[in-house]
């Protein structure tokens, strides 16, 4: 398990009007989303642009879980200038919309507005909001079942509808957008768009290329939030929304089979006053080597991190009072940043036990061979009392809380060759991990 309370969060940047989302456009600048339809940019040293990167505020509804929502760029947007929004309209319904670049890096031409897609919606609430490309290049948007409480419509087992949906478009088009030609319900029951459905209100999704999978987190009706995670090339998905609730049947009235659905990796009620997931990310940074390849997420209520084992159990910080977490976002070096929407702080996530100790524990412990086959040494650790783990660069735990043998060994001879993260567990160390190639 992560020591949870080795997770800190050291004050970025400030002064911010409701962050929902943070984008960076692989250069070392952060793209904040305000919920009130406006676009900041913030350097690495935390400073904010005083010119707004783009101001659509006349455009949009803002109030509640309405407002301007989510932001992609172009996987060509050095050369293009292309990057795309989410948000309610003047009506209220779901937009997403293509923008380009001024002359000015750090300004958008807000007369340039390209409407790629309207969705009306029936309530105020349940807008989903998460936009991101694929690493095929095709633009993945998750939207919400329309609102209401409990899906009053089912839009989200509807196939026909946009709504409670995961959509994937081709907008490298004349035309608003292109349907992929391996989208699943083509010619089929189903809207083309489609790329997976029974999603509630999925509250940020992304990419984990080092995996290949998506990660999905979506808000529970009253009881139970959830987190899914499948491989980005998986179609069709039936995420199982609203005729489940995480696992626990909601209403199946109607509802097909559950060996059609896909149920998610971890779940969590509201005990300890919790209320609402907010999906983050896999880390892939190299600053904090214990937290690598664990999903880092928060709950909006409770204020506190969670972090997603190897073993998709949970483990929990204590709360961050006075901040309810709206988003996580990463810089070009994936580095971990997360947003409170009630205060307009955005924090670096950092790892205390790390950042006082990996220097010597870098030196102190030894794991060798590697690249290894049949057995791995461990040295430089006087506690003996120490586990091992073994997992994937997908989280897939191969090898859990094994002992050192006495000259201490560890037998990897049953592991397929391939790349791993070996990590160490004792009460002394804490928690220490280090990539291993295993032949």
């Amino acid at each position: 398990m992560f020591n949870a309370q080795s997770i800190n969060l050291e004050e970025f940047a400030t002064g911010f009007t409701a962050p929902v989302e943070i984008v960076h456009a692989n250069d070392s600048r952060m793209f904040v989303v305000q919920q009130n339809g406006i676009i900041r940019i913030v350097q690495p040293n935390g400073t904010i642009n005083s010119t707004d990167f783009l101001n659509i505020s006349s455009k949009i509804t803002y109030g509640g879980e309405r407002g301007l929502l989510g932001l992609a760029f172009h996987p060509q947007y050095t050369t293009n200038g292309y990057f795309f929004v989410y948000y309610n309209d003047t009506n209220g319904n779901i937009t997403v919309a293509r923008y380009t670049r001024s002359s000015n890096p750090d300004v958008a031409d807000a007369t340039t507005e390209k409407i790629v897609l309207n969705v009306p919606k029936p309530f105020d609430n349940h807008n989903g909001g998460s936009i991101h490309f694929a690493p095929d290049g095709y633009l993945w948007i998750v939207t919400g079942d329309g609102g209401s409480g409990g899906d009053p419509n089912n839009n989200a087992q509807n196939k026909n509808s946009l709504l409670g949906k995961m959509l994937r478009l081709d907008i490298n088009s004349t035309g608003p957008y292109n349907i992929p030609s391996n989208n699943p319900f083509i010619g089929v029951d189903g809207a083309d768009e489609v790329w997976a459905y029974g999603l509630r209100n999925a509250w940020k999704f992304n990419f984990d290329t080092t995996s290949g999978n998506v990660m999905i987190a979506d808000v529970g009706q009253g009881q139970i939030e959830e987190i899914n995670r499948q491989p980005i090339s998986q179609a069709g998905l039936n995420y199982g929304w609203r005729c489940y609730e995480g696992n626990t049947p909601y209403n199946t009235t109607g509802c097909p089979s559950t060996s059609t659905m896909t149920f998610p990796v971890a779940a969590y009620n509201h005990t300890g006053g919790k209320c609402s997931i907010t999906g983050g990310y896999i880390y892939r940074g190299t600053q904090y080597p214990a937290l690598q390849g664990r999903y880092i997420f928060a709950d909006y209520c409770s204020t506190q991190i969670g972090i997603l084992n190897p073993d998709d159990s949970i483990t929990w910080t204590s709360a961050f009072p006075g901040n309810n977490f709206s988003t996580f976002g990463v810089n070009n070096q994936n580095d971990l940043f997360v947003a409170a929407v009630n205060n307009g702080k955005i924090f670096k996530i950092t790892s205390g036990a790390l950042a006082t100790q990996e220097n010597n524990l870098s030196s102190q412990v030894k794991i060798y061979p590697n690249p290894a086959s049949k057995k791995v040494f461990i040295n430089g650790i006087k506690d003996r009392d120490i586990s091992v783990e073994i997992f994937s660069a997908d989280g897939k735990i191969v090898l859990e809380s094994q002992k050192t043998g006495s000259d201490g060994s560890i037998d990897i001879s049953g592991i397929p060759a391939g790349v791993y993260f070996i990590t160490l567990n004792s009460e002394n160390l804490k928690y220490y991990s280090q990539k291993l190639v295993i032949q």
